[in-house]
């Protein structure tokens, strides 16, 4: 959580941390991505059960505070952990995949060091959710711009592309990544309001 913190506040000491250290997708996975996105489900889910949410029957009426159930706050989290995985494991196949086709191979760990360590303000501010006066998707979309600006000192770091490159496979790699976090908290709120998988 320090890391992810330092990544917000000072991206450039904390990259070069990242760049010196051991590289291995195996302990990013475990040791950082996994507790922060455990940390920041259990920090939502308290939230839903002790604030509830609230919702507006009507849009000219004010919003009314709803107890959540803990089946449904389960569902909820385990929605959002599950496509948390997805984004960051499929993710990083597929900035590995754009990287070839800016004339670069890089491999799994360094499209996933990149990817892991650059959604972390995601699930930072993922927690702000569990406070239901503020509204989902500006902890969405204050976590998904901080997630591409520490991207923008990711990628060059750990994936190194050729300088003619890197600018092109940033807005690819962030537009991806807007586009699929995007996705996915929609279709995670959607589980919330009880409209699928109810």
């Amino acid at each position: 959580m320090i890391r992810a913190l330092m990544l917000i506040f000072d991206p450039a000491g904390a990259w070069e941390k990242i760049e010196s250290g051991p590289k291995s997708a195996v302990r990013v996975f475990l040791f950082f991505l996994l507790p922060l996105m455990l940390l920041s489900a259990a920090a939502e889910s308290w939230g839903l059960l002790h604030f509830g949410l609230e919702r507006s029957p009507l849009a000219d009426l004010p919003a009314r505070s709803i107890r959540v159930s803990p089946q449904l706050a389960l569902r909820y989290e385990a929605t959002q952990l599950a496509f948390g995985l997805v984004i960051v494991f499929g993710g990083a196949l597929l900035y590995r995949k754009i990287g070839e086709g800016f004339h670069r191979r890089h491999s799994y760990t360094e499209t996933f060091i990149t990817l892991a360590y650059s959604v972390s303000p995601l699930f930072i501010f993922r927690i702000f959710d569990a406070v239901p006066q503020i509204n989902t998707w500006i902890c969405w979309g204050v976590g998904i711009t901080l997630s591409i600006a520490v991207l923008y000192r990711g990628i060059p770091r750990i994936m190194k592309p050729d300088p003619s490159n890197a600018l092109g496979l940033y807005l690819v790699c962030s537009l991806l990544l807007i586009v699929v976090s995007g996705l996915s908290h929609f279709f995670a709120n959607l589980v919330l309001q009880e409209k699928i998988m109810a």
